[in-house]
């Protein structure tokens, strides 16, 4: 019987797995494979260099962790996630936030809170001229948006709270949200203005404030991204 070559070691074939997969996920979360997209194991395996084995364990990794679904007739696709699951994960996010919000009024430097609002000027800078994330060019907004909360998880000192927020914001891709702000530039506005809200409320010591305002903020945010999905979810799997 003919077998799959695979042109890389078959030592440590577990790690190649996982290596395949983050590497998958990257290129979903980026936005490079759109969601409704259609993971054809052939190319993956071709544009990876790699045999068709790992691709699929590494699909099945990825299936598993609710990045990608089975579809009949259809195969492996990248899962367009349903509203209400969007608005239940941005529920508990906002209260992790909050919490972590909570800590960084505690422990967070100068240092910090002017990295804060630089993250939070950049972000500003970027919606300034929506015309390159209408094309696509939402690095810039992704980037300088988990900074800023990036750097609130970090303030916090807890890695256990940050790693959990972490593995809720990597359920949905992340380019989604940038284009989510471009498709709404009073929304993008909004929340450059929640972000400087709640900076006011750390530097200030108001744990109060910081929570009310950091809630209200992922809160929001959820529902906006529930509603592009809610926009999309019909014609996503045209073509």
């Amino acid at each position: 019987m003919k077998t799959d070559p695979d042109p890389r070691p078959a030592a440590g074939g577990n790690n190649l797995v996982d290596e395949i997969a983050t590497a998958i996920r990257a290129r979903i979360m980026s936005g490079e494979i759109a969601i409704g997209a259609q993971l054809r194991q052939a190319e993956l395996a071709g544009e990876l260099g790699v045999s068709r084995t790992p691709i699929r364990e590494a699909l099945r990794q990825l299936q598993s962790g609710g990045l990608i679904e089975v579809l009949p007739n259809r195969g492996a696709i990248v899962r367009v996630p349903v509203p209400w699951q969007v608005r239940e994960a941005y529920e508990v996010r906002a209260q992790l936030e909050a919490f972590a919000c909570e800590l960084a009024v505690r422990h967070i430097t100068g240092v910090q809170v002017a990295g804060l609002r630089a993250a939070n000027g950049a972000l500003r800078d970027a919606t300034a001229n929506p015309s390159g994330a209408a094309r696509g060019e939402c690095g810039t907004t992704t980037d300088a948006n988990d900074e800023f909360h990036t750097t609130i998880h970090l303030a916090s000192g807890n890695e256990r709270l940050a790693r959990t927020i972490n593995e809720i914001n990597e359920t949905f891709p992340r380019n989604v949200s940038a284009l989510v702000l471009a498709d709404d530039p009073r929304h993008s506005e909004e929340s450059i203005s929640e972000h400087d809200r709640i900076v006011d409320a750390i530097a200030a010591g108001d744990v109060a404030a910081a929570r009310r305002e950091m809630i209200a903020h992922v809160v929001g945010a959820g529902e906006h991204l529930a509603r592009w999905y809610e926009r999309r979810s019909s014609t996503v799997f045209v073509g």
